[in-house]
């Protein structure tokens, strides 16, 4: 049985914060967490691993269920090989799980890249795989953003079926406009099976998103982006958000997406509980070379964002979660509840078992981050796979 104790670190425990704190890892577990006063009197088992983490803070370890791709690997590359490199890429970013997103393609080629996403599974370097996130083909023809028209669809259960049989049950997530015909059965389809839906590239009226509430559509995609707008006579499906606190929602805290007073506005309305930070970032993120090709389309880098280089749309972000967390606390969020949006409301949200938090008996998900976050060490499951400290 391997056993690792990082200790003299500040604890973000995805609920609170603990100064001069440790963590023991035993068999890919969280075995205790105590101070360091305790440490100076715990006996440790022979042959256990000590970090010293220098004052740094020690958290769950970074979640992110929208991401398209990374480092020149991505979810249209249709290959395991390519989802390997991603999850191996993001380990090094304090990242240590994530949902592959597959954009609406062709069907052959949806049905390949969620094949490819399970086949990766129990083979990864770096960040765990936890299963697929569709974002659509059910959504709105008005709302598309840089989803490309002729890969969009109605519900078709027939077609989910299809989804849901090459994924093996692992389809975790899916995008879905609540508006169009059929989505209540497409609902109560994906409950079923556990599949949790997102409101999202929606042009839905308020009546709409209500329906879609009752359907059990209660978490969304990239909150305030191609999504009906609020409106004094029609709140859409961002004032549904903003109004109703049992809906959760996705942020992309890069600054560019979505204005920062206006995620001080949504941290002001709704329960830092039911808000989750993704990065929505695209397959050239952190990546060193060119052209760059994401969706199968070039795009170019332009202040942070990736735009379509055909109409200067934008194409989608490069933010690393290690990044949207230094930045929405910079805009004033605590850094506890900033690890809340990064690691443990996903995993609750979403229902990927016991991680997401540092308490005894979950998964030894970790990563270690300085001040200016800077990651210096990454577990995954107890297993370094990055250590700088």
């Amino acid at each position: 049985m391997s056993t690792v104790c990082i200790h003299n670190g500040t604890i973000l425990a995805g609920y609170a914060l603990m100064e001069r704190c440790a963590v023991l890892i035993e068999d890919g577990r969280i075995a205790d967490v105590f101070s360091e006063r305790r440490l100076e009197q715990k006996r440790l088992a022979p042959g256990t691993l000590v970090y010293d983490a220098e004052g740094s803070y020690i958290a769950p370890g970074l979640i992110d269920t929208h991401i398209h791709g990374f480092a020149g690997a991505g979810t249209e590359d249709l290959s395991a090989e390519a989802i390997l490199e991603m999850s191996a890429g993001l380990g090094r970013f304090g990242v240590t799980a994530f949902c592959p997103t597959i954009y609406p393609m062709d069907e052959g080629d949806m049905i390949a890249s969620i094949e490819a996403c399970v086949k990766a599974m129990g083979r990864e370097r770096g960040a765990r795989i936890m299963g697929v996130h569709l974002e659509g083909p059910f959504i709105s023809l008005a709302r598309l953003g840089v989803q490309r028209p002729e890969f969009v669809k109605a519900v078709d259960l027939d077609l989910m079926e299809r989804f849901h049989k090459a994924g093996q049950g692992h389809i975790t997530n899916m995008t879905v406009a609540p508006e169009l015909k059929g989505m209540r059965e497409l609902a109560l389809y994906c409950i079923k099976r556990g599949i949790v839906l997102q409101a999202g590239h929606t042009d839905a009226t308020y009546e709409n998103m209500l329906e879609g509430m009752q359907a059990g559509i209660l978490h969304s995609t990239h909150f305030f982006n191609a999504m009906s707008r609020l409106h004094h006579r029609d709140p859409g499906a961002v004032g549904a958000i903003l109004i109703h606190p049992e809906l959760s929602c996705e942020i992309i805290a890069d600054g560019k997406h979505v204005h920062p007073d206006l995620i001080r506005l949504l941290m002001r309305d709704k329960p830092s509980s039911k808000v989750v930070l993704v990065t929505d970032s695209l397959k050239p993120t952190e990546q060193d070379r060119c052209p760059l090709f994401a969706n199968r389309e070039e795009v170019v880098l332009r202040d942070g964002l990736f735009m379509r280089k055909s109409d200067d749309v934008i194409a989608g972000s490069s933010l690393t979660m290690i990044k949207g967390l230094s930045n929405i606390v910079s805009w004033g969020v605590a850094v506890e509840k900033a690890i809340e949006m990064g690691a443990s409301n996903p995993a609750r949200i979403l229902g990927l078992g016991k991680r997401g938090l540092l308490v005894p008996g979950y998964e030894a998900d970790i990563t270690v981050f300085d001040k200016d976050f800077k990651v210096l060490a990454c577990l995954v499951g107890g297993n370094f796979v990055r250590n700088d400290l």
